[in-house]
């Protein structure tokens, strides 16, 4: 269902975790979003973590089978906050997924609940396993002795 994710982005988040590079992704380069990804009964079901993010600062967008989803996390202090400690990721995040012909991009639905981005893609009817009738007539039925 997933054909597949783009290898450089997932070498740029290993490297930043690896060297410690900043936490804030920009829209020229946007940090990456951890997700997980799984087939439930006729639906392909896709899950991103997006903590702290309001969800008009997210963006979904399908174009021939690429679905791409941007955030970004604003910061939430007031002008008069002094921050002491900043560890939270702010900026922007993305991810692009890659989706197979057998999933139906016309009718994903997506639902934002405590932090957590859930997409629902439908299985195509086309790609849905079913049965084929297999038609015959009694008269080409021959009889082999032996």
């Amino acid at each position: 269902m997933l054909m597949r994710t783009d290898p450089f982005r997932e070498l740029d988040r290993l490297t930043q975790q690896v060297f410690g590079a900043a936490n804030q992704g920009t829209w020229s380069k946007p940090a990456m979003m951890p997700m997980d990804a799984y087939r439930d009964g006729d639906e392909f079901v896709v899950c991103f973590d997006l903590p702290g993010v309001a969800a008009d600062a997210i963006e979904l967008d399908v174009e021939r089978n690429v679905l791409t989803v941007k955030a970004e996390r604003r910061p939430s202090p007031g002008k008069d906050v002094q921050m002491q400690v900043s560890e939270r990721p702010l900026g922007v995040f993305s991810r692009q997924l890659f989706l197979g012909d057998t999933l139906d991009t016309d009718r994903i639905a997506a639902g934002y609940e405590a932090g957590v981005l859930t997409l629902r893609i439908p299985i195509a009817e086309k790609a849905k396993p079913r049965r084929i009738e297999i038609s015959g007539s009694e008269s080409n039925r021959k009889e082999i002795r032996a």
